[in-house]
């Protein structure tokens, strides 16, 4: 149960028996057969890519958002500590096909390609004040009806947007997986939970095969676009062995694994230690460790917070254990509309953002925001 509690910060969760999750697919690994880890781009996802200004006391901050879609309501998504927009990527290519919408992925301050002046606030004050700017820089004093949907830190970031008003055409909310008990039982030891991650990398497909074999995100496909929002190069130099240490202690090989399979990897191992010195390597673009002090002010009161927003509001759960007791008499009041997910990590709208999709679209049109797409069958 405690290592489950880590987990409402940052998208990982130990993995599911049965292999890893492509979409609704689970992939099934054959002797000898090798998935694909190398990456890919925004752009076979979103259909723009914008840095946006945005006027502070200490000058200008820039905030990278990702789009697409001109008609329709926006859908305006917040990703997880440490994650970036680009953790949104298949579920954007989803959400798009269904109904009839826009999309805007938002980094926060300090992640993915964000530069801000003061990156070390991660307030959820400020961040929720971010949001406010972004909407107001994007599209004036007449925004358009805007759905806030957030993952983790991202859902706690959404609820403190909704409730401050810093959106005022907001149509609806969605939390993705986070709860204020839950995440709040997890802060005592999510420090543990950090220092247990590899710090470094050798390569960006390294850091994306970690991520999916340590079961942070079960969908190979997600994890291909999405790793490159949570590291970045750095200059350290690669010839320190404990780089090459950390590297192979952060693979968690998986059970089905065959010994034909074993032996590639061996193999590959040896060449890739010969290359290593070649290759940059590869760290987390957020130093979590160091926010520690925002954290129970992200998740701290959330649970009233989201039940006092007055528009409609879905709460899209990994399980049920973790409602907390406001929400549990709340959900029965019937003032939000919740779905459990199973089989799913804390990455859901990763995991699988078909699901979510679903989940989503059949609020949207349920509540009268949009429709489906011509041709696409509910």
């Amino acid at each position: 149960m405690e290592k489950q509690l880590h987990l409402n910060l940052l998208a990982s969760r130990p993995p599911v028996a049965g292999g890893f999750q492509s979409g609704s697919n689970k992939m099934k690994m054959g002797p000898g057969r090798k998935r694909d880890f190398t990456p890919l781009p925004w752009s076979h996802y979103f259909e723009t890519m914008e840095d946006v200004e945005v006027e502070t006391e200490n000058g200008k901050d820039i905030f990278r958002i990702y789009c697409s879609g001109s008609r329709g309501p926006v859908l305006f998504l917040l990703h997880g500590g440490g994650h970036s927009a680009l953790s949104w990527a298949v579920f954007t290519a989803v959400i798009y096909n269904r109904i009839n919408c826009r999309v805007v992925a938002m980094d926060l301050r300090a992640h993915g390609d964000t530069k801000v002046k003061n990156p070390e606030d991660l307030s959820a004050d400020t961040m929720a004040k971010d949001v406010g700017k972004v909407v107001e820089a994007l599209y004036g004093e007449n925004p358009p009806p805007i759905m806030i949907i957030g993952h983790s830190m991202g859902g706690a970031i959404a609820v403190h947007t909704a409730s401050a008003n810093h959106v005022p055409s907001l149509l609806g909310l969605c939390v993705i997986d986070v709860v204020e008990g839950t995440a709040m039982d997890a802060l005592n030891s999510m420090q543990n939970f950090l220092r247990s991650r590899p710090k470094t990398f050798k390569s960006l497909e390294n850091a994306i095969e970690w991520s999916v074999k340590s079961g942070q995100i079960r969908n190979l496909e997600s994890a291909r676009v999405s790793m490159g929002g949570q590291v970045k190069k750095c200059e350290e130099s690669t010839s320190n062995p404990s780089v090459t240490n950390s590297i192979s202690e952060g693979i968690i090989e998986e059970e089905e694994d065959e010994e034909a399979e074993a032996e590639s990897n061996k193999k590959r191992m040896k060449e890739d230690a010969q290359e290593v010195k070649k290759e940059s390597i590869f760290t987390w673009r957020v130093e979590l460790s160091k926010t520690e002090k925002y954290w129970e002010g992200w998740f701290r009161g959330l649970s009233a917070l989201f039940l006092s927003c007055s528009v409609p509001k879905l709460l899209l759960l990994a399980g049920v254990d973790r409602l907390d007791k406001d929400l549990t008499i709340g959900q029965m009041q019937g003032k939000f509309q919740m779905q459990v997910l199973p089989q799913c990590g804390h990455a859901v709208h990763e995991d699988a953002p078909e699901k979510v999709a679903d989940a989503l679209a059949t609020f949207m049109v349920r509540h009268k925001f949009t429709e489906f797409k011509e041709g696409f069958l509910c």
